[in-house]
């Protein structure tokens, strides 16, 4: 039978244990021993379970869907690699069965039965029901991280770097000056604050060959991002509905830590 296989890891820590390469080690094994042909995979990186706005993810069902799909099967460490939200796994597995794919999940037979389909759907309210709770368990410990001053994750502010230090028998984030990107901040706002517009500034920087964090040139959107990032202040602002829907945030305020770091431009060039 020609599969896919489909391997996941979550932004979130719980997972970090169950590698993408220890997920795809194991799903070729199980398709080799089973006599599978693998002729698709499919990896989301840090990525949800609890949404399947996941690039691998969504490539796999747009494939699953034409007309001819080049594979009968898709192949899973888990049931919860494939989704953590209930309702997205009933919309999913669904589709799939109208095209003749059936998900496997090497590590939880289960037929394709009234009774299996049961024990199925039993597995993926408890996968749901842990995953909720779990998130709010770490939502509630980063808020407490932030709340110290302590870098939470996300992308690392341009003209920062990440640096390691003890907390108690625990190693967390604090944020430094990078010595070759902060001054480059320092000239965005130096700039700003002689009179230049955000095309202007870009212009400037594209010409020196400098590059946003992600190495592509600097635009106005780049620049005008820089300018209303308090980060540069010192300001660490941490409030994850931003990111995501988690209940256990509602209702509270963002974290705002002045002085969590230090500033690569005062509070008056910020302001």
């Amino acid at each position: 039978m020609k599969v896919a296989i489909y391997a996941r890891v979550s932004s979130e820590r719980q997972d970090i244990d169950l590698s993408i390469s220890a997920q795809l080690k194991a799903l070729r094994e199980y398709a080799s021993r089973n006599d599978h042909t693998v002729v698709k995979e499919y990896i989301d990186e840090a990525e949800s379970g609890r949404s399947i706005d996941r690039p691998g993810f969504k490539q796999m069902i747009t494939t699953a869907r034409q007309k001819n799909p080049p594979f009968e099967a898709i192949l899973v460490w888990k049931l919860s690699r494939f989704a953590r939200n209930r309702e997205d796994s009933i919309i999913y597995k669904s589709l799939l069965r109208k095209q003749g794919i059936q998900v496997i999940s090497i590590n939880e037979p289960l037929e394709d039965t009234p009774s299996g389909r049961l024990l199925e759907g039993i597995i993926e309210v408890i996968d749901e029901f842990y995953s909720a709770n779990l998130s709010q368990d770490v939502v509630r410990g980063m808020r407490e991280n932030a709340s110290r001053g302590f870098y939470t994750g996300g992308h690392t502010p341009y003209g920062y770097r990440r640096v390691k230090v003890r907390d108690r028998d625990t190693e967390r984030s604090k944020l430094e000056p990078d010595p070759v990107t902060a001054p480059v901040v320092e000239r965005i706002f130096r700039e700003c604050l002689s009179g230049q517009g955000l095309k202007e500034i870009a212009k400037g920087l594209n010409r020196d060959g400098l590059t946003t964090r992600t190495g592509k040139k600097w635009g106005t959107t780049s620049v005008h991002n820089v300018l209303r990032n308090e980060a540069y202040a010192g300001v660490l602002v941490w409030d994850r509905r931003r990111k995501r829907r988690i209940s256990a945030s509602d209702g509270l305020p963002p974290v705002r830590v002045e002085d969590a770091w230090p500033a690569i431009v005062d509070r008056d060039t910020f302001d």
